[in-house]
């Protein structure tokens, strides 16, 4: 098997997955701005915001945006899980929903 050697980072999203993860990205933005330590982050994951704005069509991520939305896109499904453990019916309805949509973008789009 022949190893690539230059990956595509090119992205098609719908119209919901696009808003899942501006919204993430938003939230991110807005836990990390009061510390300073997590400057490459919030730049990283507001290029993201502002590319997704942009084009809905093609998305163009460079390899650090990718790799850190999905790290913290795993990082928050974990959570979730971790919440959804802990929590009662309504709660959990609530974080399987969003469960569930992130898995979908992991799945469809992140995984190798």
């Amino acid at each position: 098997m022949k190893k690539k050697l230059f990956k595509n980072y090119s992205f098609e999203f719908d119209k919901n997955e696009a808003k899942i993860i501006t919204t993430f990205c938003k939230q991110a933005i807005n836990q990390m701005s009061s510390d300073e330590r997590f400057y490459t982050d919030k730049k990283a994951f507001a290029s993201i915001v502002d590319k997704i704005n942009a084009d809905l069509a093609d998305v163009k991520l460079t390899k650090d945006e990718k790799t850190r939305l999905v790290l913290q896109l795993k990082n928050n499904i974990k959570h979730i899980n971790s919440r959804i453990q802990k929590s009662w019916f309504i709660k959990k309805w609530l974080y399987r929903s969003m469960l569930k949509q992130y898995n979908s973008i992991i799945e469809n789009h992140f995984e190798e």
